[in-house]
């Protein structure tokens, strides 16, 4: 299973974002995953000699065997939002096309969404 992830910080510029990216990839790679790599914006266009080209911000998590995965991998990410604070971060955690996104909500919402989100795909 692929989980893309989406970084947003306030006020960041691509050099910031690609930096904070890089910390949450390396928690990430802590965890039960078989890679976390750069999330690609897509093909160049047809005829062009650009390469493949990342999304500032994103992620693609590779997900390990284990049935807990998911959690784990949510949690870390929740963990590395709220050690931005004060500044205000969002992620975007999208799995299929089925969306979590993760921001300002209170600590009992965001438990509520990822326990449904986690609900949906284990």
């Amino acid at each position: 299973m692929n989980l893309r992830v989406h970084l947003a910080e306030h006020g960041a510029d691509a050099e910031r974002l690609d930096q904070v990216t890089g910390y949450l990839r390396q928690d990430l790679l802590q965890l039960d995953v078989r890679a976390v790599t750069a999330l690609r914006a897509g093909p160049p266009p047809e005829g062009s000699r650009a390469l493949d080209v990342a999304t500032v911000g994103g992620l693609l998590v590779t997900l390990g065997q284990s049935t807990t995965a998911l959690q784990t991998i949510v949690t870390a990410i929740r963990s590395w939002l709220q050690r931005g604070t004060p500044v205000q971060r969002a992620v975007r955690v999208e799995i299929d096309g089925d969306v979590l996104e993760l921001a300002d909500a209170s600590s009992e919402d965001q438990d509520r969404l990822v326990a449904l989100f986690v609900g949906r795909h284990t």
